[in-house]
């Protein structure tokens, strides 16, 4: 099998050694380098960035293990394999505890040689694909801050509310960026390196929520063979974030203020009390005061809830943010549809930041994903967009639109603000416009509404 092609710096200060592992390395494949000393390797090192070093244990001037330390002390992660002689073993093993990786001994076996570098560059290999699968699950999730004194405002909260152990209380309409901001403050804490676990309350059955809450003992129930650790057990040290708490019923509100008192809960079916050191982040787009008016939702609870509230604005309320945003997805879905699609028109931009946006961000990066999928060319342009972008109001008509064009638009502005009201909920959307839901999922299908 061919060794994956890698640049390998060899420092010794034994020309033989240099010449007997160069020569090898390029014969299996790899580019090879080498330096006569530390300072030498150590300017090597910063020019070329290769992935692997072979470092002497033993040179004049400065050993190994002081280049090595000079290696780490520049924040490098690079694999170090050190080149050791008989009686050298003991520093060999200090300089793994020092941060090398492996340790090949004098005199060399060619087919060694061969396996310790193999299995260094893959694990250099895996260690910089975790570094970009990190970094884009990071660009992914990251909040795109606006200008807009609103985003601002909350932001600024955002980041001081992060700093403490505090629960956050995240209000706003339905995709403003609720998890985005949770992920956010998380981020932002030194929970961090801890799990993020969101739990979406709305659609699962009061059962269903309390053992994904709070786990269950084999037996507890029928179909429950085993014991089950739930959400916040699982999130031990960091965050879980509980959206739509508006909606959670009163059995699980009243175990929840438990939790958020005591820091305790049972599994259900449990009689043990088990411990943890959660931060919870809610989110709700209700109007929790006046559901505690209501009495639907318990005061005690809300106040427990409510000790940092951020209130996330509506898109059509920051439109000086829809140019960055618009920008930001469409780098980011280009990439993902590995598409070289770069710019978009101003007429396009114009008719965006017009749009009232009722489905807020989450609507704006959906038609921005699909106008990237569909478009053609290296530029965006208002051909790319659905057609209930290219009205402002049902009453309003683009002089470029059909009669067919507009009523369709003028269809998909209704169904989609009704859909955002009932938070996706076909059923309730249907009884709402008074159609019948098979109807209804036809139009959606039809209108190419997702």
């Amino acid at each position: 099998m061919e060794p994956s092609i890698g640049t390998i710096l060899v420092i010794d200060d034994d020309r033989d050694i240099r010449d007997v592992l160069t020569d090898r390395l390029e014969s299996l494949g790899y580019r090879a380098l080498s330096a006569a000393n530390g300072t030498e390797g150590l300017e090597l090192l910063a020019k070329q960035n290769p992935h692997l070093v072979l470092l002497d244990i033993e040179m004049p001037d400065m050993n190994g293990l002081e280049v090595l330390s000079e290696i780490r002390k520049k924040e490098s992660e690079i694999t170090v394999v050190m080149i050791t002689a008989y009686g050298t073993i003991e520093r060999a093993v200090q300089a793994m505890k020092e941060g090398a990786y492996d340790f090949i001994p004098k005199p060399f076996e060619p087919d060694h040689i061969a396996l310790i570098v193999a299995k260094a560059l893959e694990r250099e290999r895996l260690k910089r694909q975790v570094e970009v699968l990190t970094e884009e699950v990071c660009d992914r999730h990251r909040m795109v801050v606006g200008r807009s004194a609103k985003i601002v405002e909350a932001t600024e909260l955002a980041k001081k509310a992060a700093m403490s152990r505090s629960t956050v209380l995240l209000l706003g309409e339905s995709g403003t960026g609720k998890e985005i901001f949770a992920r956010t403050i998380h981020n932002w804490s030194d929970r961090k390196e801890k799990p993020f676990i969101p739990i979406n309350c709305v659609g699962l059955s009061r059962e269903l929520l309390e053992s994904e809450l709070f786990g269950h003992e084999r037996g507890a129930f029928t179909g429950a063979t085993e014991q089950k650790k739930g959400k916040m057990e699982l999130a031990q040290g960091g965050t879980v974030f509980l959206d739509e708490v508006g909606d959670i019923s009163p059995e699980i509100q009243t175990k929840l203020l438990r939790f958020l008192q005591e820091r305790e809960f049972d599994r259900v079916g449990g009689t043990k009390a088990i411990q943890v050191d959660v931060r919870i982040i809610a989110a709700t787009n209700r109007d929790l005061e006046a559901a505690v008016k209501e009495v639907r939702f318990r005061a005690d609870l809300y106040y427990r809830l409510n000790v940092i509230p951020i209130t996330l604005p509506a898109l059509r309320e920051r439109k000086e943010d829809i140019p960055a945003l618009v920008h930001y997805y469409l780098q980011r879905f280009s990439k993902e549809a590995k598409k070289n699609i770069t710019a978009i028109s101003p007429e396009t931009l114009e008719k965006l930041v017009a749009c009232d946006w009722p489905g807020n961000v989450r609507e704006l990066a959906n038609v921005i994903e699909r106008a990237v999928v569909l478009g053609e060319g290296p530029k965006l342009t208002v051909r790319d967009l659905p057609g209930r972008i290219l009205i402002n109001r049902p009453s309003e008509r683009s002089e470029s639109l059909s009669y067919r064009e507009a009523l369709d638009a003028a269809k998909r502005e209704l169904i989609v603000r009704t859909l955002n009201q009932n938070r996706g909920n076909r059923a309730a959307t249907a009884k709402t416009l008074g159609l019948q839901r098979t109807y209804l999922s036809r139009l959606i299908k039809t209108l190419r509404i997702g």
